[in-house]
């Protein structure tokens, strides 16, 4: 009776782990299904070294990839097949943010109940084709990256990184070629990079929130200041200045001193609320985090992080959302790059939803800030042929160890028509309003048919 007992419980047992072990598979099944079935190694799926399926486009319906003849066909503009490359991803899949490798089982037309079938589905991008190559075109082979989105419904309008290659006919890249040096990396969502003075837009908000008297107070700048045995120093001595005048002439001395008042954990508190350190993904492509180091005992380095130099790490990906509450009221759309999907007889399998970044600062804090920014291009950049659109922005020139210093411009517009925010990099290119302003103004020109 006790032999049979034992069975029995062994039986069950082994009954429970079946059990157990069909629902871990049919979990998976549906949750991972379209990775299984878009295996490289699937022959049915694969060909000519890439995918075999199923159409990528713009949001104007130009295809950007397709399977023709045989193999894979991207968009005859060279300008354009660069521009989007690392959006829409290379057949090898060696660009991992790239579309053809995170929706492969998409393009190939799967679906859980019949598997893959007809010819693939179509992939509509928020991207505009002929933005992404004014804007490769205005980098002018220099590394760097620019992106554009709309900071109400979240759609990446411009993601462009350089260096880039032609997908159509990839060339032979040595790991050791400096021509290609990061060339796999999408530099707006994959990068961290010292930020220099356009961290002060973020400085700048943690003071509004923080130091009561902030716009009563004037500040006095001799060129330079001793902090902590840091001497910070500025490009010239800009006398007494209002906080409004220290942001328009980028005072270092000013911004090392607020640093210090504002204090280490609230900096930190600061960068946390407003998305620079946090985690997040574009339509499941990861996103790098910034990364600072503000030391309350080391009140130099304190000042020196708030000037946006020191250990400062930030993506231009998030720089580009907070840029974009500050336009918003404080909030902003999170970015996304897949518009929709259908199948070839035309059904829609995604449907795009605008998703909320959260709140970041107070309707307040944002109307100030944004106000700086706009008074910062008014009385220091100047707009160009962007009149009447309310370009709001900071640029940022971010030393880099003794090499040519990095160049930064990023910001808004306050339309209803245009309501994009943007960032732009231009890695060691020197001045930040004078190279990367004029790649951002460029660029803005084209997103608004200026």
């Amino acid at each position: 009776m006790k032999k049979i007992e034992k069975r029995s419980l062994f039986c069950l047992l082994l009954a429970g782990l079946l059990a157990l072990g069909l629902g871990v598979f049919t979990f998976r099944f549906f949750v991972q299904g379209s990775q299984w079935a878009s295996f490289p190694a699937n022959r049915h799926l694969y060909a000519d070294g890439g995918l075999s399926r199923g159409r990528v486009l713009d949001r104007n319906g130009q295809v950007l990839v397709q399977t023709a003849e045989g193999r894979r066909q991207y968009h005859d503009s060279w300008a354009v097949r660069l521009g989007t490359m690392h959006a829409v991803g290379d057949a090898q899949g060696r660009v991992g943010s790239g579309v053809q490798t995170r929706f492969a089982g998409k393009l190939a037309g799967y679906n859980p109940i019949t598997g893959v079938n007809g010819g693939g589905q179509d992939l509509t991008l928020t991207l505009d084709a002929q933005l992404c190559a004014a804007a490769y075109s205005a980098l002018d082979g220099r590394r760097g990256t620019v992106g554009i989105y709309n900071y109400k419904t979240g759609e990446i309008l411009c993601m462009v990184s350089s260096p880039s290659f032609d997908p159509q006919n990839p060339p032979e890249i040595r790991d050791d070629d400096p021509a290609y040096e990061g060339v796999f990396v999408n530099r707006l969502l994959g990068a961290s990079v010292v930020p220099g003075s356009i961290f002060k837009a973020v400085t700048t908000a943690a003071a509004i929130d923080v130091v009561p008297d902030l716009f009563q107070r004037t500040f006095r700048c001799e060129g330079r200041i001793e902090i902590g045995g840091a001497q910070i120093t500025c490009s010239q001595a800009h006398g007494d200045l209002t906080i409004g005048q220290a942001f328009t002439k980028s005072c270092n001395c000013v911004y090392g001193q607020l640093a210090v008042e504002i204090g280490a954990e609230e900096l930190e508190k600061r960068c946390r609320e407003f998305g620079l350190t946090e985690s997040f993904s574009v339509d499941g492509a990861p996103v790098a985090r910034g990364s600072f180091v503000f030391d309350e005992t080391d009140p130099g380095a304190l000042a020196w992080s708030g000037v946006g130099q020191g250990q400062d790490l930030v993506n231009p990906c998030s720089m580009m959302v907070f840029m974009g509450a500050a336009a918003n009221g404080g909030q902003a759309a999170r970015p996304q790059l897949l518009l929709s999907a259908a199948t070839e007889g035309g059904w829609k399998t995604h449907w795009y939803r605008t998703k909320s970044a959260g709140r970041m600062m107070s309707q307040a804090t944002a109307d100030q800030l944004a106000q700086m920014m706009r008074d910062n291009v008014v009385d220091s950049y100047g707009e160009g042929n962007l009149a009447g659109l309310e370009l709001c922005a900071k640029s940022g020139t971010a030393e880099n160890g003794g090499e040519t210093p990095h160049a930064w411009f990023a910001g808004f517009l306050r339309s209803e028509e245009y309501p994009f925010a943007f960032i732009v990099l231009v890695e060691n290119s020197g001045s930040g309003s004078r190279v990367a302003g004029a790649v951002a103004k460029k660029t803005l020109a084209a997103a608004t048919g200026r």
